[in-house]
């Protein structure tokens, strides 16, 4: 067995879906060191900009925090454009000397845009309106574009269902899920 400081931290499983009639976000509330669950009702969905946009984080909780605080930062220096704020922050990502250190990952959705910032500073926006991150990430999104491509559920209805498979597969994900919606 490792040590408490060699455990690796292990956290969240983040989903989002947009389609012509509207966008959410969800995320489950496991937090894992190592072999323990150190929380199981973690919040890693918030409102920015006046609850215009969405964000989820993943990654190291101090880390995410920190870009979640810049990419709102730059949100309001764009006057809530998605795109151009989450350009400005990859930019800083990739320049900043301490930002390039950080471990984590954020998707941001608004009515018109669904974007993953990624560890490396990239901006990625996702062809099929599906985007997932974390530790139980390609379950869910493998479960989203199942449900999106075979059923008429609403974008919430997708998430929720989604993460409900993840937490069931996965073993750092569970069942106690956070689900915003945008319309």
């Amino acid at each position: 067995m490792s040590r408490t400081s060699d455990a690796k931290m292990r956290a969240t499983t983040i989903l989002a879906v947009r389609t012509p009639t509207g966008a959410a976000i969800g995320g489950d509330g496991q937090v894992t060191l190592g072999q323990v669950v150190m929380k199981s009702d973690a919040r890693k969905i918030r409102r920015l900009y006046d609850g215009k946009v969405v964000a989820g984080f993943a990654g190291a909780a101090a880390d995410a925090f920190s870009l979640l605080e810049r990419f709102e930062t730059k949100l309001r220096d764009h006057q809530g454009s998605v795109p151009k704020a989450a350009t400005e922050l990859a930019k800083e990502w990739r320049t900043d000397r301490v930002l390039r250190r950080l471990e984590a990952m954020l998707i941001v959705l608004d009515k018109d845009n669904l974007l993953l910032l990624s560890g490396t500073g990239d901006v990625i926006q996702p062809s099929d309106n599906v985007l997932a991150i974390g530790s139980g990430g390609p379950y869910a999104l493998a479960a989203a574009r199942a449900l999106t491509a075979h059923t008429a559920m609403k974008p919430g209805e997708v998430v929720k269902a989604a993460l409900e498979i993840a937490g069931d597969i996965c073993v750092y994900t569970n069942r106690n899920i956070e689900v915003v919606e945008l319309s």
